[in-house]
């Protein structure tokens, strides 16, 4: 049985269209039912995209403000997704927050005081790209702190949230969840691409020897700070187009721009 013979009316409709055409010729080798995925998959993202322009619009005309924060392991896909949801709304009401080392001057602040100067005034939503809990995680494994630096961290973590949430945002918070094979093959195909291979730094190098202690203060962060006001929201991320839609599917299911 040949491909065509397997294409309902509405797979052919589907590969006769614009975006079918665009994908048929993309790729030197044809194979039907991935470009059918990739078509369902664009037309169901530009879907939910126009759906977060509404849900910005709304927190614009409310005064509201949103954090969401994405974490993860390296190459989870945290970027992608975040790139996904902000490709079309209004660029003057949101920011990508993705710091770098904190200086000799933040290492002797109250740790949270370089996250508060980037949260979100009224009308604006915050996108961090790693956030405050990299002392939850990747500095302790790393030794980027002390045991008494993580030890403070996490005792005060979900009170600093709260008193955020107390404050009138609404805050979301996203884990992208890979496994150690997949994490492997995204790395070694950041490698291997000359545009990608800034991408990889020293930590990411170490990852996959330290993946299991990782796995051990990943564990240890959901169990301390999951909880009933802040909740995660972990993403299954192995396959990055699905988990794109999940993450926006649930941006828009947790501000309430629909009751308005």
């Amino acid at each position: 049985m040949t491909q065509q013979n397997t294409l309902s009316q509405e797979d052919l409709e589907l590969l006769n269209s614009k975006q079918g055409l665009y994908h048929l010729f993309k790729n030197k080798k044809l194979n039907l039912q991935k470009v059918l995925q990739d078509i369902r998959y664009e037309i169901e993202l530009q879907a939910l995209q126009k759906e977060l322009i509404k849900m910005q619009q709304w927190v614009i005309e409310n005064n509201k403000k949103v954090v969401i924060l994405f974490e993860g392991r390296d190459a989870a896909g945290k970027g992608g997704a975040i790139r996904r949801i902000t490709e079309y709304i209004n660029p003057r009401q949101f920011k990508v927050i993705a710091l770098n080392v904190p200086t000799e001057d933040e290492r002797q602040q109250w740790f949270f005081q370089r996250y508060i100067q980037h949260l979100p005034k009224p009308s604006e939503i915050v996108f961090f790209d790693r956030s405050w809990y990299n002392r939850a995680v990747v500095e302790p494994v790393n030794g980027f702190c002390t045991n008494k630096e993580y030890e403070v961290f996490m005792n005060q973590v979900n009170d600093f949230e709260k008193m955020l949430i107390d404050s009138d945002t609404y805050l979301i918070k996203f884990y992208f969840s890979i496994s150690k094979n997949e994490q492997a093959k995204r790395f070694e195909e950041i490698r291997k691409n000359p545009l990608k291979r800034w991408k990889m730094t020293k930590v990411d190098a170490n990852a996959q020897r330290l993946w299991d202690e990782y796995t051990k203060y990943k564990s240890l962060m959901f169990e301390k700070t999951n909880t009933e006001n802040s909740p995660w929201m972990v993403i299954e991320a192995d396959q990055k187009t699905p988990a794109r839609l999940e993450a926006v599917k649930h941006v828009l299911a947790t501000i309430p721009y629909k009751t308005a």
